[in-house]
Parts: structure tokens; sequence; C-alpha cells
């Protein structure tokens, strides 16, 4: 039997799918029939045994092989510690490499490594582009997905078919230092101008109110969205707002008027231009340590917080409206895991998938980024101390993030743009105005594109 090496098969592949040999007809012809030759002995080798470095990837780990799988994810491996030690007592024959990015740039390196070849076998993440590219995995047959309820799936759901399930649900709201408020006399706020107010109690007794990493253009975009979750989409003519939004039937700039009320915090200067240089890290540290009484975030950042300062005594508020007496959590679904439909192990990304769908994974989760499950008749657990200020927010169902449900819309991209937007704005560039006419402009571009 004629043997060719792995590298002279894959080659020889490589050669005959270029296509450059019709310029040359007999010598085109020598080139294919010999090609021939080499394909029809690397398919007659092993057996039909595929390698490990196949470019089929589907291989599967022998009880003596660990196989090692990748997770590319926006979440530190401290948020995921007990899920990940789990992974390792129920899958021993699975290794996990676990990629921490920046959200920043988290889908423009995931999608770089997908066009590649060479991405992650898990994502935690997803992005439209990546279903219509063909780089996700359909997960609509796998028995998990139906242990999941449909609010937790429709996010990553796409022409009826599923490509991710989510992880514990996440949620931000306004932290806020416990001791500094006692000190000062003030108690959580309940509308926005009982918000304003503590801002200026604080300033007048030499505290800094807010800390705020305004280097991303995440914590300005969410604060603002949160008005008009408050004063805009509690409004009943405006329930179709975000399936009109997509199609191009209403404007962004409609949410104009609440994005107005909030741009209070900058007029006066409670978010300040100085912030644009301040990470989110270095803005944890800030209110960690005492120098800021507020920062807005979610449980990802307590057991950073707590490591940082173990004395720290934390409450959280939902994001105040004008006239609403509740106020919002920015939040959803939890970041779905969706599977590379071109990596090597999928059965062992799938085995993983399958264990999330557990009751022991989903506390395991939850040990160390809480919120609320979507797993079916998996009971959420009481709300933690440091939890109880947002307790009526959760129970009324004010918990939203809207963009995931914006079709061409969704993603980072055009959240991103109006975050940016906000950031000229915060820089002086631009009116709050100016912002949600560019973020109208964008909208139409990417409608367009969808088209």
């Amino acid at each position: 039997m004629i043997k060719i090496s792995t590298k002279a098969c894959m080659y020889a592949l490589h050669l005959l799918r270029r296509g450059d040999m019709k310029k040359y007809s007999i010598t085109a012809l020598l080139m294919i029939f010999t090609l021939s030759v080499m394909l029809a002995a690397c398919g007659a080798d092993s057996g039909g045994a595929p390698e490990d470095n196949d470019v089929t990837g589907q291989t599967s780990a022998s009880p003596d092989k660990k196989v090692t799988i990748r997770i590319a994810t926006i979440n530190r491996e401290e948020n995921r510690k007990e899920f990940l030690d789990l992974i390792k007592e129920k899958l021993p024959h699975i290794a996990v490499d676990y990629n921490f990015i920046d959200n920043n740039t988290f889908t423009d390196v995931v999608t770089t490594q997908l066009i590649s070849g060479a991405g992650p076998d898990i994502i935690e993440g997803f992005d439209p582009k990546w279903v219509n590219n063909g780089y996700l995995m359909d997960l609509s047959d796998q028995p998990f997905v139906s242990q999941f309820y449909e609010t937790g799936l429709k996010e990553n759901t796409v022409d009826g078919k599923v490509f991710g399930i989510p992880t514990t649900g996440w949620f931000e709201g306004v932290w806020y230092n416990k001791a500094i408020f006692e000190q000062n006399q003030l108690e959580s706020p309940k509308t926005f101008d009982e918000w304003l107010a503590i801002h200026d109690k604080l300033k007048q007794n030499g505290i800094k109110p807010q800390a705020m990493g305004a280097q991303s253009w995440e914590p300005m975009m969410k604060q603002a969205m949160s008005m008009a979750f408050n004063e805009f989409y509690d409004k009943p003519e405006n329930g179709s707002f975000d399936n009109d939004l997509q199609t191009g039937k209403r404007k962004f700039s409609e949410l104009t008027e609440a994005f107005k009320i909030w741009d209070e915090m900058i007029q006066r200067q409670n978010i300040t231009p100085e912030m644009l240089g301040i990470t989110y890290d270095q803005a944890l540290d800030e209110f960690a340590s005492g120098k800021a009484a507020m920062w807005e975030s979610g449980p990802w950042s307590y057991e950073m917080m707590m490591k940082k300062n173990p004395d720290l005594e934390l409450g959280m508020f939902p994001l105040p409206g004008k006239t609403s007496a509740v106020g919002y959590l920015i939040g959803g679904p939890g970041v779905p895991w969706t599977v590379n439909e071109n990596s090597k192990h999928k059965e062992e990304a799938l085995q993983v998938l399958n264990l999330m769908a557990t009751p022991e994974a989903q506390k395991a989760l939850m040990k160390t980024y809480f919120g609320p499950s979507f797993l079916k008749g998996f009971d959420d657990p009481e709300l933690p101390d440091p939890y109880k200020g947002v307790e009526e927010a959760f129970t009324q169902g004010r918990v939203y993030a809207p963009w995931p449900n914006w079709g061409p819309l969704s993603g980072n991209t055009f959240i991103t743009e109006v975050g940016k937007l906000l950031q000229d704005h915060l820089a002086g560039g631009k009116t709050i105005e100016e912002v949600l006419q560019g973020a109208d402009k964008k909208a139409e571009q990417l409608i367009k594109q969808a088209q």
C-alpha cells in the first residue's frame, strides 16, 4: 500500500482546490492525475480513522487521553471558578484552556480567529454575523436545549434555530457604600431627582459621588438607556419599539427626551471628562477603596471588591427614573455558550454544555456569578443581602437590555456606536441631540446592509 504523509495529503488537497491549474492544459492534467493518486492513497491510509489534527476535527479522546478545549469569554476566570471546578470533577477527560478577552475587543478578536479557522471550541458570546457566516453550530436538536425556558434561548435563536444556551442571567444596578451613606445620612434613591440630590450632598461634604470607567463605552450607554426604560419603554404606545427599530419604522432619536433627562448627570458634573481616562478596573478600585460612594456594575464585581476591601459594606439600588418609584436594572439572560462549527472537539464541547443544563451546574455558576437561572424546574435562590435593595425591580420584571433583540442592530456594533457618541458628548464634541442623530445614521446603515 502507498503511504502518504498527512502533510502531503493536505497540500495535495490544497492544490486541487486552488483552481490555478486551469491556465496549464497538459501540465495541469498530469498534476491532477498525480494529485488524485496521492489523495486516493490518503483516503486508504489508516483505515479511514482520522488523525488527532484532522481538519474535519470531530475526534474523541481515548479513555486515557485528555482533550483540551479552548473557551473564549468576556468573563474573568474567577467569575466561572466553581463551574470550571465542576467540569474537572464531572468531565475528567476534558481540560479547559480558559481565555479571557476584554469586552471592548471581544467580538473583533473572536471573529478574526473564526475567519482564520483557529477559533475557540466554545465561545461565551453570540453575534448574528457568526451565524450568518456558518461559524456557530446549530444546537436545536441537542437534548439539553429543551431544559431551558424560551426566554433564555430567544436572544440566541435565529430563524427558529438555537445556537447557544444561557448561563445564569446578568444584571447590574448601582452599588453603594453603606458606611458612606450612613455617615452622610443618605438613603438609596427612588427617583432620579433623589439621585441627583445625593450627588449634590456628597460633593458638598467633599466626597466623590460616583466612580465611572468611561474609557469604555458601556457605562454611559447603559445609564442613558436605563432612563429610556423608565421614561419611554414603560409607555404602552412604545411596546413595539424594539421590533419597529430594527426595521427602520421607528428611529433611535425618539429616545432623545429620555437621554436629555439623564444628561443632567453630565451637566451637573457628576460625570466628568476626566472619567474618559479611567478604566473599568480603576473605577472598581476607586469604589472598593472608599474613594467614591457609588459605582454602576453587577454581581461579577462583588468578589473582586471584597478581596480589595474585606470590610466593605455594600448595597445596590436600581437605576432610577424621573417619575417611576422603582427604577430598572440593566440585564437579561446570561451570555450564551456557543460551539464553534469548525471545532475539532465538538463532542467534548457539547458535553460541557450538557453539564451546564443541570441544577448542580447552575448552583455552581451562581456562587461566583449571581443571577437568575433560566433552567426549567430550578428555583432561583433568595436574593443575598447586598441585593435586597433591587428585589422590587426583580419581582416587577424591571430587568431589561433590549439590544440583543434589535435584529440587524443587535450584537455590539450599534450599542458601541451609541456609547462612543456619548463619549464624544462628554468630551464636549457633540450635543445630546447630535448623539441620537448619529445613532440614527448608524442604524440606517446597518439595516441597509442586512437587506
